[in-house]
């Protein structure tokens, strides 16, 4: 690494960037979090609401009219901390370029979330002051953790009534095992919050209340009634930071005095190795605490220089490990993490630069595609608005205009130093629909419009039904399928009925079992001959299907290996139950025999797939439905009904939590009886209810439910 690895053209070093995803459970508060940041830091000049639909971030007209996220959006803002509010005196009047990804928390869009948490150096983790750690916070908790993220947590919404911030605090610790501790304290609750109890510089904060868009504030002595807890929380912090920390761990044992400079320096180190999470409380909504909040990020998330460098491998050598320094003068290396169709501009590839940097008229190299690509024009992102730049450096989050023969997760790089980075990983689809154009003027539109909208969404799928014929597309829940519906029709003009969705059911095995599947065929002149025998057993949950080559003697030659392994892979997407894919199996070739003149590649291959469905027939094959993990919130005098409805659903009760006069329902239920179910808690409860649903794993249908789904299928 060079000694300095800040181009001179560039307008923020890379040690004031940061790159920072705003992530939660829905309905949090991380959009309005973001409008606030955007407003404080003056990229913006009036606070748009999400009930109104007029923030920065939620700018599709789905979103605006939905009053949710759907697709993650990218602004950048730069900030100054001013002497009387700096926590951490290093950064002290300079100014600092933040970059924002605000990401959806709906389950059905949990892709933007993962795709944005690959290529972020730090996270601002959202929790309701009133709920806490609800379902979809502790699955982008483990989204984070998965790449290896630092936090900060923002305890929002504390102006709203039940807010508990010790609570909130105590359930990130129980919930998420996350060692969690406060460093600004909301100053009251509910209708009383005034500010934030600053325990590093024990101060108080206090908001004017003249002053209700919270660009004003004082700093103070803490309250006298006050004063007691937030010297235990001082202490508490110290505590913290002498078992996390080396250095100040050394100070207290020489029994040296610990300034507030070394404690800060501390929680940075320990936050940045993903050991510690500074916790903030405030009301973004109410405009209370976000300017502290953008210092803490400042302070104490990394930057590109913080973090290590990203690993890739050598497509020419998989096994050696190449590292991608965040050097503008190293070589070019980015991960394209994003696709997106604008209407303005065309297609946008959005990417994270790790290495170097990159300017208009460059070639970049994609080394899955092994092709070349000019770039053409390279625009910054503020949301929905694109600002032509020349130059992208190391560290920066932009966009390329044009770019063809791309998907989400591949390296663009330099083509003499070709590096592959990992992709970021999605879950596959959970429900399906058939899809028709209503037209035949529709017929041509549709398929374009599918296949670039499954080129943005990874977990989006489309195929045809070789059955029937039909188009089918595959997402991640009834919502999902219902934006790609109505973005057809918006985006592309495509008008198109629609079935009523499937449930995407799979198959697997209880028991070992072996299989024969022989191929012979003699039509006069040369035949055809394969013989395979195999051997399937039960692999464990989430292990997909695996295949070993046990064969000995070459009976059958290694030639036709390859073949055998694809009749295999191809057997396995029709089930024998139902015709569902099989999933969690372990296949073993153990035996076979071939022809010298008679055997090809086609022979084997359909002997493999007449032996796998031998093996899977006699291995006690089951159907697996998906389920879901869902959280219902309801007034106590609603449980009742709220419980009697889920059992209705064949749910499984996993716990109730009571908080105030609210009851928090968990249970586990099956994807098929969740249909309809926001209209039914809303008539049960008359819409005092809410509830959120995520995907837990796959269980095997129950006897009358699978005659039920053998009887559709027939």
């Amino acid at each position: 690494m060079s000694a300095n690895p800040n181009s001179p053209n560039r307008a923020f070093p890379l040690e004031r960037t940061r790159n920072i995803g705003i992530a939660a459970h829905i309905d949090a508060g991380k959009t309005t979090l973001t409008e606030r940041i955007l407003f404080y830091t003056g990229m913006i000049h009036k606070i748009g609401e999400v009930h109104e639909g007029t923030t920065v971030t939620d700018w599709m007209e789905q979103e605006r009219e939905r009053g949710i996220t759907i697709t993650s959006a990218a602004t950048t803002c730069s900030w100054m901390q001013r002497p009387e509010e700096g926590i951490y005196k290093a950064y002290e009047g300079i100014k600092m370029r933040v970059n924002i990804i605000d990401t959806p928390g709906h389950v059905d869009f949990t892709a933007e979330v993962e795709r944005s948490l690959r290529v972020l150096d730090g996270a601002v983790a959202v929790f309701c002051g009133v709920a806490g750690v609800q379902p979809q916070s502790e699955t982008v908790w483990r989204q984070a953790t998965k790449y290896g993220v630092p936090r900060i947590a923002f305890v929002n919404k504390m102006d709203r009534t039940g807010a508990d911030f010790e609570a909130a605090v105590q359930s990130m610790r129980t919930k998420l095992g996350a060692n969690a501790w406060p460093i600004l304290i909301p100053l009251g609750r509910e209708d009383y919050l005034k500010g934030q109890l600053d325990i590093i510089n024990q101060k108080a904060v206090i908001y004017l209340d003249n002053d209700v868009m919270g660009s004003t504030y004082e700093v103070h002595e803490i309250p006298a009634e006050m004063k007691g807890m937030a010297e235990k929380a001082y202490a508490d912090l110290i505590a913290q930071m002498c078992d996390l920390d080396e250095e100040v761990g050394m100070l207290f044992l020489e029994e040296k005095p610990i300034s507030k400079e070394a404690l800060k320096a501390a929680i940075r180190r320990q936050t940045i190795a993903n050991k510690f999470v500074p916790v903030v409380g405030g009301s973004a909504f109410k405009n209370k605490g976000v300017q502290y909040l953008v210092d803490a990020v400042i302070d104490y998330l990394p930057g590109p220089l913080d973090i290590e460098p990203a690993k890739g491998l050598n497509p020419d050598n998989v096994s050696e490990t190449i590292l991608a320094v965040a050097d503008d003068n190293a070589n070019f290396c980015s991960l394209a993490f994003k696709l997106w169709s604008d209407p303005f501009v065309g297609k946008l590839v959005f990417f994270r630069v790790y290495s170097g940097k990159l300017s208009k008229g460059d070639t970049v190299y994609n080394p899955r595609t092994n092709k070349r690509e000019r770039i053409s024009r390279l625009i910054q992102i503020q949301a929905d608005k694109r600002e032509d730049i020349d130059t992208c450096y190391s560290g920066d989050i932009a966009a390329i205009v044009g770019i063809k023969n791309i998907t989400t997760g591949d390296t663009l790089c330099d083509e003499d130093h070709t590096i592959l980075l990992e992709p970021p990983s999605f879950p596959d689809p959970v429900i399906s629909m058939a899809v028709e154009p209503k037209t035949k003027v529709d017929q041509e539109k549709m398929g374009i419009a599918l296949q670039r909208l499954a080129e943005e969404d990874p977990t989006f799928r489309v195929f045809t039904n070789e059955e029937t014929g039909q188009t089918i597309i595959a997402g991640m829940g009834e919502l999902h399928l219902e934006i790609i519906r109505d973005r057809m029709l918006r985006e592309f003009k495509v008008e198109a009925n629609s079935g009523k969705p499937q449930i995407a059911y799979k198959e697997t095995i209880l028991t070992p079992a072996d299989g024969e599947g022989k191929l012979v065929k003699q039509s006069g002149g040369r035949g055809q001959y394969g013989h395979v025998i195999c051997k399937v057993t039960p692999n464990e949950r989430g292990k997909g299907i695996t295949i070993e080559n046990k064969v000995v003697g070459g009976t059958i030659p290694k030639e036709f290996i390859p073949a055998v392994n694809k009749g295999f892979n191809e057997a396995v997407l029709n089930g024998v139950v139902a015709g569902y894919p099989v999933i969690d199996v372990h296949v073993d070739i153990i035996d076979g025999s071939y022809h010298d003149v008679d055997s090809n590649e086609m022979a084997f291959k359909m002997a493999a797939i007449f032996a796998l469905k031998d093996a899977l027939k006699k291995a006690k094959p089951i159907l697996l439905e998906p389920i879901m993990k869902v959280e219902n919130i309801t007034p106590d005098e609603y449980q009742g009904d709220i419980m009697g409805d889920l059992n209705r659903r064949r749910a499984r009760i996993m716990g109730i939590e009571t908080k105030g006069n609210l009851s928090m329902i968990n249970a586990e239920v099956p994807l098929a009886e969740m249909f309809g179910y926001a209209t039914a808690i809303r008539s049960l409860s008359k819409g005092r209810s809410s509830y959120s649903m995520e995907p837990s794993h796959f269980e095997e249908v129950p006897a009358q439910v699978k005659a039920a789904i053998l009887d559709q299928k027939s």
